[in-house]
Formats: structure tokens, sequence, C-alpha cells
């Protein structure tokens, strides 16, 4: 089916965004996660106006943009992700006066607004659900959702074999006897994308967040939107969701990656570009390299997040395949490349880098990150140097807040201040991702660091203070200082979108050039290598004065 064009959005006078339309392609965004941002009211979560009281340190900083995760209604049962009102802001983040100050400020200072959307799911306490629920079987209100009746001789088994993100079955028994489908957590029953209702819900919600001047979304999970419902729902055996989309042909996964995803981003497409400029978006689509690159196509989102650079190990072949195959793709479909390293969903840089080649990081964390211990100095000049390389690199940065700190995984959360679903539903054998969403350190001293008067929703470790904000501003060397830098030194050196690999170069090196002004070259081997000739704009780590360049270290070549 093909949907016809929505009509033209209105402006409000809200809409303060840039005039520039690509101003997207070479940018780097700031992820803020706002209940670990920064608290102003004092109740222990991060809020709206905690990130505008804060939105000075993003522009020192020299980014382009914000992203902000869901600041939506919400009961947290993933971290803001099962979303009970869309068009709402959570009453304990604050309100629409306060996300509307937010905006207005940070287009003030120059920085673009990126908000999630989140489209696959809603939160069960969502009113379309609670009217499902009530509704019961065979009702228009369970059409909005994935509802069947079980297998079995009394329906007692789930209707397919299908796993949850988060552990466990995806689908979850009603008191009628019909289960809900929910890729995520039980609190999160998938939307069905069949229903032309659901479509266009979905698109008051992008007009009404565009019509208050936000630049663009960030789509979550944008691969599973399109299901085959079809009866019988077919089992996937003994592959796991994700393993699944290397085992069947392209587009024919049963929930993930279904080549009739990208109608409903073409339709999206024509609400985003009612606006002037367009608003852009970029997915969050856990999908092969070629594959990904189809949701950045022209008429459809501008960008797809590059998460082979993220999961690369330290190792410079496997970074220079990534990174050309990455440009290849992206270029093949018109759209930049993303480059990322750490967001709220994964291990922090600073601690994933100094890990073992092949460590479970799951089964780290389990060990309170004692096993294997942690190298933090190691780490950090890993991270330092990652960033150093990915700044370098032609395409947007997406930065997750705390890492221009420096901050390394709280690995050793007590297992009874866990909040992320994934504990509880894996049986608790995965911890999960609290560690990378522990608020931040903006001081050396109060009793959350300078988060909030109160203390944080998540335990703070002691050394916390050394990477506060207080501990760095200023400091010569410091990380802060050293992303500063390097932020401005990028927008100063940007010149296109090319990048040129160096011929010869040793064994564990990365040399390219963006211009015929500026060269980046990093040493990830174990050994230090000649520092090839001309001025060093920037190193992220101390350079000595026998003309090499040492292991762990990316630099800057004018």
């Amino acid at each position: 089916m093909t949907l016809p064009p929505s009509p033209p959005a209105a402006l409000s006078p809200a809409d303060l965004s840039s005039r520039d339309p690509d101003w997207w392609r070479q940018a780097v965004v700031y992820q803020v996660y706002p209940r670990s941002f920064a608290d102003a009211d004092g109740d222990g979560l991060g809020d709206l106006r905690g990130v505008t009281d804060r939105l000075p340190h993003l522009a020192a900083l020299g980014v382009d943009a914000l992203w902000l995760s869901p600041f939506y209604l919400s009961e947290l049962a993933d971290g803001g992700y099962d979303v009970a009102d869309p068009r709402q802001v959570d009453p304990r983040l604050g309100t629409l006066a306060d996300f509307d100050a937010l905006a207005a400020e940070a287009h003030r200072l120059g920085l673009k607004v990126i908000v999630d959307i989140v489209p696959n799911h809603t939160s069960h306490r969502h009113p379309w659900f609670q009217e499902a629920l009530a509704a019961g079987p065979g009702s228009p209100a369970r059409e909005r959702y994935v509802f069947r009746d079980g297998r079995g001789p009394a329906g007692e088994l789930p209707p397919t074999d299908w796993q949850s993100v988060f552990g466990g079955s995806a689908w979850h028994r009603v008191p009628d006897g019909q289960w809900y489908l929910h890729l995520f957590a039980r609190e999160q029953p998938d939307l069905n994308w069949g229903l032309e209702e659901v479509r266009e819900d979905v698109r008051t919600t992008l007009r009404f967040w565009a019509d208050r001047g936000v630049d663009g979304f960030r789509v979550d999970v944008a691969h599973a939107l399109a299901k085959d419902l079809a009866e019988p729902l077919r089992d996937l055996g003994p592959l796991t969701g994700e393993d699944a989309l290397a085992e069947l042909p392209p587009g024919t996964h049963p929930f993930y990656d279904r080549d009739e995803v990208h109608e409903i981003y073409r339709d999206w497409r024509r609400v985003l570009d009612a606006y002037s400029p367009p608003r852009t978006a970029v997915a969050e689509a856990w999908v092969p390299g070629a594959r990904r690159a189809l949701y950045a196509r022209p008429d459809e989102l501008d960008q797809a997040f590059n998460f082979e650079y993220l999961q690369a190990p330290w190792d410079a072949e496997a970074i220079r395949r990534i990174v050309t195959d990455s440009l290849a793709t992206a270029r093949a479909v018109g759209a930049s490349a993303t480059w990322v390293l750490s967001n709220h969903d994964v291990v922090r840089h600073a601690s994933r880098l100094s890990l073992p080649p092949g460590t479970d990081e799951n089964a780290w964390l389990l060990a309170d990150g004692r096993t294997p211990p942690l190298d933090e100095p190691a780490g950090l000049r890993r991270a330092r140097a990652a960033t150093l390389l990915m700044l370098a690199l032609p395409g947007s940065s997406y930065v997750y807040q705390g890492e221009e700190l420096g901050l390394p995984e709280v690995a050793d959360l007590p297992v009874e201040v866990l909040q992320d679903p994934v504990w509880e539903q894996t049986g608790r054998t995965r911890k999960g991702r609290d560690g990378c969403r522990v608020p931040l350190p903006w001081t050396t001293t109060g009793p959350s660091y300078g988060f909030g008067a109160a203390g944080a929703w998540l335990p703070q470790p002691p050394s916390f203070a050394r990477y506060a904000v207080q501990a760095q501003d200023g400091v010569e060397g410091s990380t802060l200082e050293f992303y500063r830098t390097a932020l401005r030194l990028r927008r100063k050196l940007l010149d296109g979108e090319e990048l040129v690999w160096h011929p010869d170069t040793p064994p564990g090196v990365l040399a390219f050039a963006r211009s015929d002004a500026w060269r980046c070259v990093a040493n990830l081997s174990a050994a230090p290598v000649p520092l090839p000739p001309g001025e060093v704009l920037l190193s992220s780590a101390p350079l000595g004065d026998d003309g090499y360049l040492e292991p762990d270290t990316t630099v800057w070549l004018a």
C-alpha cells in the first residue's frame, strides 16, 4: 500500500531551527540522557531545567547539537523508553514550557535539538493499551497492538518462539488468555504498524515536536516497526532475533529489517520535508551495513547509526576496513557516515577499550569489574585516541554525555540499586546498562558531585570527584580540555567529506588525509612508530622529544 502524502505542517512561532538544511552531515551531536545529566529541583532525578542550566557546558564544549533521550511520560520500566504519552513531558522531568525554554536557549547558543521518538512500542500504561485490555479479544482497540491466541490445548503456550531483546519470551499473557507481543520489556507492547491509525498518530507526534522547533529525531529501534503478522506466525527455531538477520534472505525476517519498513520512512520524509528547513532524522537500526544504509536514502531518513565502529576491536586493519566500508555504503545512498563510541546502551568506551580482546562484558559486569581488573589510565588513553580518530572521520560524530570527562563504566553497582529491566528479565544473569547511566559529576564535592542538591538516583563512586567538570575545567591536558580543543579544531579544519588513506604505514597504524592541510595518524600497535613530518595540531596523549608516536595515541598534523 502506498500512502498519500501527508498534509504540510504549519510552522509555529516556536520554529527556531537553523536554516542550513545540511547541518547534520558533519555535525557533532551530544547525547543527553536527561535523568542522569543534571537535577535542578533536587529530587535526585535529572530534569529538563537541569539540562537548560547546563547548556553553556555544551556550547563551550563545541558540539553542534544535543540529542535528548526520552523525557516523556513514563513509569521508567525501561529508562523512559516505555512511553505512556509521546506528546507530554514526564512531570518528574518538567513541563512543556520547560521544554520550550530548553529549545529556545539551545538555539540561542547555536545548538540544534534532536529528540528521541519511540515508534515501535508504547508503555503498557498508554491509554491505547489500557483500552485494549478492557476491550477484549477481537476488538478494534486490540488491533493497534499485536495480540494473538496462544498455542497448546488451552492456549497456554506463547504464539511463537520469538524472544525479547531483554531476555525470555517476547509474548506476555493477559487475564483473558490472549498474548501480546513485546520485543523488549513486557511493559512495552509492540504497536501494529499495519494499521493506518497507528501511522497517523506517529505523524502527529512528529509534527508536534517539529512545530515546537526541534531540528530532528533519533528513531528508536527503527528496523523493527514492520512485522510479518500473516497467519500462521513463523517461529525462528534456534536462532535469536538478531542472529536470524544473517541467516534469512534480506528483508524477510519476521520482525526485523523487513522491506516494508521503508514505506513507513518514505511517508515520514514527506512530513519532515514540509518544514523549512526539513527536519532531519537518524535511525537506530542494528542491521548489516549495506542494509542499514537503505534507511538513509534521500526519500527516507538522513542517517543511520554505524554500530560497527562502536563494536570494532582495537585493531588497525579492522577499523580501516570498517571505515572504508561505512563511507562507501553511506556515499552509495547520498548520506553521510555516522560514528559513535558510547551511548546509553553499551559499556563506556573508556572501560571497554581497556578490556582484553574477547572479554565477556556481561561476565565482567557481574564480577563488578574485578575480573579482569580495569586499567583506568590505559582505558582512558585508548578512549582519547579513539575519539580523536573518530572526530577526524568524514560524517557526523555522536558523543555520549560524560565521555568528554573520560568517565569509565561504573561496573560495581550493587544489585539492589539496579534499574535496568534486563537484570530481572534475564533471571539476574545480565546486569544490564545502568553502569553507563550513572549521573554526571559536575563538582568535586557535594552529595551528588554537583548533579543536584540531593543524592543521585544511581550511586556515584568516589572516583567521580576526579572526573568532575570542576576538576578538569581549564586544566591543561585534561580530557575535558582535550575535547574542547579537538572540537574547535575540527570545526576550523573541516573541508568536504573525502578521506584518502596513506598507502605506506607500519603495521597497526592508521593514516589518512582529510585535505591538503589536515592529516590524522593513529598508532594502535604496541610499539612506538616514527612520527610523520608536519606540524602537530593536537595529540591524544603527550608526545616525546624523540620523534616517535607512542602506542595508543592519535595525532592530527598539518
